[in-house]
């Protein structure tokens, strides 16, 4: 079985980020930390606003480590939430957006992301779903699963929508590095009247590789960030320690790894994309962001769940049936290229073969 449908990188961690866990587990850094983090990295994390986005954190009551981001949106959907408030999410958008605001007492409303308008998200459609009980607003660019990454114009409108509505926004930011060609990541915070109502999740597993040491944090105004450490505290105390070090490391050290990581996740992008436009049935544009590609397949005329459940069982490839990222996603399979070169051919060529099979 080849799996092209797991969203984590295929490398190992920067080699002085491993030394950094290393060195903090020999020296007995193994106990409790700071409920929003260790200090040098709250601080590093400081800097690298101020650095990339022209934005100044104060690391004491603006910054929160998270385990992850994926717990970092929970914590603020937990925290700024109340029952039966609406939350536009993207659809189709990430698996964990819909149940964290159910879970938090939060109605989902979800926003039509196109492929006509290369899966961008369009202000006059956030505009029309919006109500007198729309609290928040949640965007992901670079996107999961569609690779998209949002113009600095699109970015614009949306911003001015949230100010005049009185939005907050969950801006998830974990593919930040990982954009290709001539996309550029612009963080939300930075737009007009942003910082306020912003809060910018962003996460070492992406970027660095570091799935498994479960590291995010979150960037927002103190009136934002307090309450959710608050929700923090008491549902995980804190983050792993040693691994706090290692992300420390990861932004205080060479960014060459990040870099040469991109590169190969370019290559391989491109042969994907090339490649599945010459299998039968499947049709896709070349993403601009994180390692996805977002096929069409309805020209195979068949459920993307069926699609799915037929290459695993007749190509042994996995991949992501679209229906999975919403309503918006069906007629469509995610593939990840997060994987090795060698894999991904092989894969693809099953799956052509496979392909031809179907009457």
């Amino acid at each position: 079985m080849i799996s092209l449908g797991v969203g984590e990188p295929d490398f190992t961690p920067p080699p002085h980020v491993l030394e950094a866990v290393k060195q903090a587990l020999d020296q007995g850094f193994t106990h409790y930390t700071s409920t929003t983090g260790i200090p040098e990295l709250r601080e590093a994390l400081a800097e690298k606003a101020k650095h990339e986005y022209g934005l100044f954190y104060d690391p004491a009551s603006e910054i929160l480590v998270t385990v992850g981001g994926t717990q970092a949106i929970y914590t603020a959907l937990q925290s700024l939430i109340n029952p039966k408030d609406e939350v536009l999410i993207p659809d189709p958008g990430f698996l964990c957006y819909q149940p964290a605001v159910c879970l938090a007492g939060g109605k989902p409303v979800f926003l039509p992301l196109l492929e006509k308008d290369k899966f961008s998200l369009r202000a006059e459609d956030v505009i029309s779903h919006i109500t007198n009980k729309t609290r928040m607003l949640i965007l992901n660019s670079p996107n999961n699963p569609t690779g998209a990454v949002f113009s600095h114009d699109d970015l614009t409108k949306i911003a001015k929508v949230a100010v005049e509505r009185d939005l907050l926004v969950i801006s998830d930011e974990v593919y930040e590095k990982i954009t290709y060609d001539d996309a550029k990541h612009y963080c939300f915070a930075s737009f007009p009247k942003m910082r306020e109502r912003t809060l910018v999740v962003g996460s070492f597993s992406k970027s660095y590789a570091m799935t498994g040491f479960r590291v995010g944090y979150v960037y927002g105004s103190k009136e934002l960030i307090a309450p959710m450490m608050l929700t923090h505290q008491y549902s995980v105390a804190c983050v792993d320690g040693p691994a706090q070090y290692g992300a420390t490391a990861a932004l205080k050290g060479s960014q060459k790894p990040v870099e040469t990581m991109v590169a190969e996740f370019d290559r391989r992008r491109r042969f994907m994309h090339s490649r599945l436009n010459e299998i039968s049935g499947f049709s896709c544009s070349l993403p601009k962001g994180a390692f996805y590609i977002f096929a069409n397949i309805t020209d195979l005329k068949m459920p993307s769940e069926k699609v799915a459940e037929f290459l695993v069982n007749k190509a042994h490839v996995i991949t992501v049936h679209g229906s999975a990222f919403g309503k918006h996603g069906e007629g469509y399979l995610r593939f990840s290229y997060a994987t090795a070169y060698n894999k991904i051919e092989e894969a693809l060529d099953r799956i052509e073969k496979a392909i031809k099979t179907i009457k």
